[in-house]
């Protein structure tokens, strides 16, 4: 009989030692092992359950196939840019909030609008009553991205923006914006979402069918390669999936596979692989499963390098390397007990720092209830800066890397994804599995599952399902006044009253003449549009004129 000093070895050492002494001792009964995507955790990870080749699966920080980096120094070279999402009420109140976490150590903006602007509507349009300013910060125009901007050189700094449909024209103002600053197109740095195809499987805030919807994101990523060389003109998005409940293996493969549809898009437009994948970047979300999380972003990371390289053949090494934003998940807060979420944002910021993020927002303890007041967003941002500066995390390039557990999560991660690609490719790739509504039903699916185990206890959720409170003391919540909406109101009808209604009319009349043809890249007009002042709405308008909106076939 085997003892705990001498474990037998005939079965194998990690076997033997599991029938003779794990066994033997009853397991916690009741709660799931598994991840949150389903996948079983063997209680102890060893050379015998885990295959690792080192030279073709790890290889080191900055070498292909970056599954332990894209840079060689990583953070001990720089550290990630800490971007704390803003945006709220009309552009000057967003203004005020963005100096406020520049002034207490942010470096980076991350910009979030409004509903309307969200769907190309104008403030005054009657389907924007009572969203005005509501979630995010009302952009109608010109006009409103130089109050957002107000006092910001935007030479210095990089500037994120969180919108989709309605992307082309944001960035147009942004552009407008930096030529009235003296800042040329070629210094221009940040990110703008711009994501459509997750609109369609997630999100759900689309306007146009997929189709000329695909051609808009082709024209910015074309514009954008020749025009602001510093920009990413796409954030390929898979925090909107994992919001809208998907498992991490979903996140995973369905934010690869919209990547490879926008490479496939641009490809046969004519452009050259190394001219555009450069300048693709990633959106992830960082969860509360905290080794699936660390292992999706190095499995992540893997795999694009692999297929730039070999499948579209890809020279340039710039093109294999997947940078990428973090958000830790909003989906995770509470209502109950909100100050626990403090707690969770700081496990899943560590999550995204050991798995190599380049960029970071926290969120805020209070945003199941609201958008975050100035005190919580500040501790939301010191939760990175502890990270960053006091928990030596950051010392160690890839601290994890050679786990058994992270490296065998890491592959299997990467066998779910390659399993989704080959059933999306037998659909005929990401558009037609959309319109199958095949990423939707995946998606409900998993939320159903998770949602079943979280009722049945077998996932526990602090406060909501254990350690509950009985009475809870209410917090102080941010309240976005009323009459915000009606100023914002006020404000694009006065811009209408007193702009140059010729040149608005001849630059949407050329904008609807382009958007029927193919052979034209809508983006110029757009800028030119912009820079007459034209509004958000009025150029959307336009375009629907001629594409038309897109109608989703409800999954029940």
């Amino acid at each position: 009989m085997a003892t705990t000093e001498d474990p037998p070895a005939e079965l194998g050492a990690t076997e033997a030692w599991r029938r003779e002494l794990y066994d033997a001792k009853p397991e916690r009964q009741g709660e799931l092992f598994s991840t949150i995507s389903g996948l079983e955790n063997e209680p102890l990870a060893t050379p015998e359950t885990t295959e690792v080749d080192y030279e073709r699966d790890l290889g080191y920080p900055g070498v292909y196939p970056f599954t332990r980096g894209v840079y060689p120094s990583m953070y001990r070279g720089k550290l990630w840019t800490m971007r704390q999402f803003a945006g709220f009420g009309t552009a000057a109140e967003t203004n005020e909030r963005f100096r406020y976490l520049l002034a207490h150590g942010q470096t980076g903006l991350s910009t979030a609008f409004d509903m309307p602007s969200l769907m190309g509507l104008d403030s005054d349009h009657p389907r924007s009553l009572g969203e005005v300013g509501r979630e995010g910060v009302a952009i109608d125009s010109l006009d409103d991205m130089e109050t957002l901007f107000s006092g910001i050189p935007l030479g210095e700094v990089s500037t994120s923006m969180t919108i989709n449909s309605a992307a082309a024209m944001v960035l147009a103002f942004y552009i407008c914006v930096g030529e009235q600053q003296g800042v040329p197109r070629e210094r221009l740095r940040g990110t703008i979402q711009t994501d459509i195809l997750k609109e369609y499987i997630a999100q759900k805030e689309w306007i146009f069918p997929p189709e000329p919807s695909m051609r808009l994101v082709v024209d910015m990523i074309e514009f954008c390669s020749r025009e602001l060389p510093l920009w990413h003109p796409v954030s390929i998005s898979g925090y909107h999936i994992r919001e809208a409940g998907s498992n991490a293996a979903q996140e995973l493969a369905f934010t690869l596979a919209d990547g490879f549809a926008y490479v496939d898009a641009c490809i046969e437009r004519g452009l050259d692989v190394d001219d555009f994948a450069p300048r693709l970047s990633f959106f992830f979300n960082a969860h509360l499963d905290f080794f699936e999380e660390i292992a999706k972003y190095r499995a992540a990371r893997r795999i694009w390098a692999r297929e730039l390289r070999g499948r579209y053949g890809a020279k340039d090494p710039r093109s294999w390397l997947m940078r990428f934003h973090t958000q830790t998940a909003g989906v995770s807060l509470t209502a109950q007990q909100p100050e626990v979420n403090i707690v969770r944002t700081a496990l899943e910021a560590l999550a995204a720092v050991l798995g190599g993020t380049q960029s970071l927002h926290t969120n805020s303890f209070d945003e199941a209830l609201a958008l975050p007041t100035e005190d919580a967003v500040r501790l939301a941002l010191r939760t990175q800066q502890v990270i960053a500066h006091e928990t030596g995390v950051v010392n160690s390039i890839d601290p994890l890397g050679g786990s058994y557990h992270v490296e065998e999560l890491t592959n299997r991660l990467e066998a779910e994804a390659y399993g989704y690609f080959e059933r999306i490719r037998e659909l005929g790739g990401v558009v037609p599995a959309i319109k199958e509504n095949f990423f939707q039903r995946e998606i409900a699916d998993a939320s159903f599952r998770y949602q079943a185990e979280v009722e049945r206890e077998e996932r526990i959720v602090v406060g909501v399902n254990r350690y509950r409170l009985e009475d809870e003391r209410p917090l102080d919540i941010l309240r976005i006044d009323p009459a915000l909406e009606q100023q914002q109101i006020e404000r694009v009808r006065a811009l209408r009253a007193r702009r140059d209604s010729a040149r608005v009319e001849q630059a949407l009349a050329r904008l609807r003449e382009a958007g029927a043809r193919e052979d034209v890249n809508l983006m110029p007009l757009i800028v030119t549009a912009a820079r007459d002042y034209v509004t958000m709405g009025e150029m959307c308008d336009a375009l629907r004129e001629v594409w038309g909106v897109w109608r989703e076939t409800p999954v029940f």
